[in-house]
């Protein structure tokens, strides 16, 4: 005899889901408990027993006459403290930007190839919010750019609908803010490349949008490698700007 699932559990997995795939995010408050029963057409107390699950997990929590959330604190949660530790060391920094021609490379494919209207609105959004932006030199300005960047990365890895990239992306958030931050700061000190990068990241979401897997992916990796080879001409400017001054110093010591 097959055992019926309990509607709790169903419950359960259906937030568990939600959770998962984004829709529901880190510090959102829930529905009251009313509303978000009738939603799902079952019973208060399976609701009730559904988020007992869910705050047992840790996924969500419960405020006293404040109403229930999902943990704020979700993503740092899942991240691995190993993962913190190579975020910190800088020659990690090209090994990240790397990786990211896989991770990104394979977000801009299947958003492409199973995105939908939806999917495609929101990364327009993020996209628009992004250049909305203004870009200024000082640190503030470069921090907040790096956090809507990395959020349209996100929107783009949601639109995949493959809920371990997207989870693996979150789980790297903090790294993606820190080295896309790296990345900009050095990007603004060393090389006029802002309308290039704009129309690259314009690209990659008229690819999806037109459903170009292909293409996406091509012009995910095109950008990628752009930042990547402006970067090491940046650093290698840098080391022969500073090879110069220590010869001028040698010189002007054995003049004096």
């Amino acid at each position: 005899m097959i055992k019926q699932a309990k509607i709790s559990d169903m419950i359960t997995e259906r937030l568990e889901t939600m959770i998962v795939d984004g829709t529901l995010t880190a510090g959102e408050k829930l529905l009251p408990e009313r509303l978000l029963a009738e939603k799902f057409q079952v019973s208060r107390p399976s609701l009730r027993e559904a988020i007992q699950n869910l705050s047992a997990k840790g996924l969500i929590e419960r405020k006293q006459g404040g109403g229930t959330f999902v943990t704020k604190n979700l993503n740092k949660a899942m991240t691995d403290p190993l993962m913190d530790l190579v975020a910190t060391r800088p020659e990690t920094q090209f090994d990240l930007l790397e990786f990211r021609h896989a991770l990104e490379g394979m977000a801009a494919y299947y958003a492409a190839l199973r995105g939908q209207e939806s999917d495609y609105e929101a990364l327009n959004d993020a996209l628009i919010n992004l250049h909305a932006l203004t870009s200024e030199q000082n640190e503030a300005g470069i921090e907040q750019e790096a956090k809507a960047l990395t959020e349209f990365y996100l929107t783009m890895a949601k639109a995949s609908h493959n809920m371990v990239l997207l989870h693996v992306m979150r789980t790297m958030q903090t790294m993606l803010i820190d080295n896309i931050q790296r990345n900009l700061s050095m990007l603004r000190s060393g090389a006029d490349v802002e309308q290039v990068i704009r129309q690259q990241r314009e690209d990659i979401v008229s690819a999806i949008v037109k459903g170009d897997p292909i293409m996406a992916r091509s012009a995910s990796h095109t950008h990628l490698e752009f930042i990547e080879k402006t970067l090491l001409e940046i650093n290698q400017r840098d080391a022969n700007v500073q090879r110069r001054i220590r010869r001028l110093d040698v010189n002007s010591e054995g003049n004096n």
